[in-house]
């Protein structure tokens, strides 16, 4: 019988909380992977209370740091389209920057209204 405690253990595999063995029919525990297949197999026991603490600090750094380089890459992304746009317009490519008063001086004097009457 395999030691329980050794996850190295090749005889069984624990599925769900049960502990099937691996020469059974069961389709269930064929398809199930064993604790030896992974590079960092999980604790025995909960670890305690400073390395949970130094964890989560890791990985707070770790998510600060892909999401301010995420807001980089978003920004500089942002700014890139908007040169490309400029440079192929000629001009500025927000409408919402457009003023009336350009396209005016551009097109010759508006059109007015007859005032004959």
């Amino acid at each position: 019988m395999a030691d329980q405690q050794n996850p190295n253990s090749l005889d069984s595999t624990k599925v769900g909380g049960e502990s099937s063995k691996s020469g059974s029919s069961s389709s269930y525990s064929k398809g199930a992977k064993t604790y030896h297949h992974y590079k960092n197999p999980p604790d025995a026991t909960i670890p305690d209370s400073s390395t949970l603490r130094d964890q989560w600090r890791f990985a707070v750094r770790q998510y600060s740091k892909w999401y301010s380089h995420a807001w980089g890459t978003a920004i500089l992304a942002g700014a890139s389209f908007f040169a490309l746009g400029w440079f192929i317009k000629g001009s500025n490519p927000l409408p919402s920057r457009h003023h009336k008063e350009e396209d005016e001086g551009q097109n010759g004097p508006s059109r007015q209204p007859n005032q004959d009457s």
